[in-house]
């Protein structure tokens, strides 16, 4: 497995990614709200971070995270990658590589919550809502 830099040609895989991840682990998540955000995060997210992709040996995305200022404002794995290395090697990556010190996560996300805990983040604050102002709230976590 690679990490690679995201290419403009990769986002619509990047984006079938986040659609199944958010489905297999934001249950409590609105589909109004789903299909609100998929072309905010396929039009403007992806250029506010620094992108970068999990590739399989045969070049398959497997997972993607994406970094701004030391935040890690995105890391979604494919359903069938799960569990097999790829969000830790793309957190890592974040850490070493792209210097993440803080995530936020969604209180109800108790995988990614865990997820995170495990590999030494903190809660270090609570907001409400989201960052649309919707009834989501995020826990603010650091190293």
């Amino acid at each position: 497995m690679n990490i690679e830099i995201v290419e403009k040609d990769d986002r619509q895989r990047l984006i079938e990614i986040w659609e199944a991840s958010v489905r297999a682990t934001h249950d409590f998540l609105a589909e109004e709200d789903l299909q609100e955000l998929k072309p905010l995060i396929l039009e403007q997210y992806f250029d506010a971070v620094d992108l970068r992709c999990a590739r399989s040996g045969d070049g398959e995305i497997l997972g993607f995270c994406g970094v701004h200022d030391g935040n890690i404002e995105m890391l979604f794995i494919s359903p069938d990658a799960r569990g097999k290395g790829v969000g830790a090697m793309l957190a890592a990556y974040a850490i070493k590589e792209q210097g993440a010190t803080k995530v936020d996560v969604n209180e109800q996300n108790e995988q990614a919550l865990g997820f995170y805990q495990h590999i030494g983040f903190s809660v270090t604050g609570y907001s409400p809502v989201d960052g649309q102002g919707k009834p989501y709230p995020f826990l603010h976590m650091a190293l």
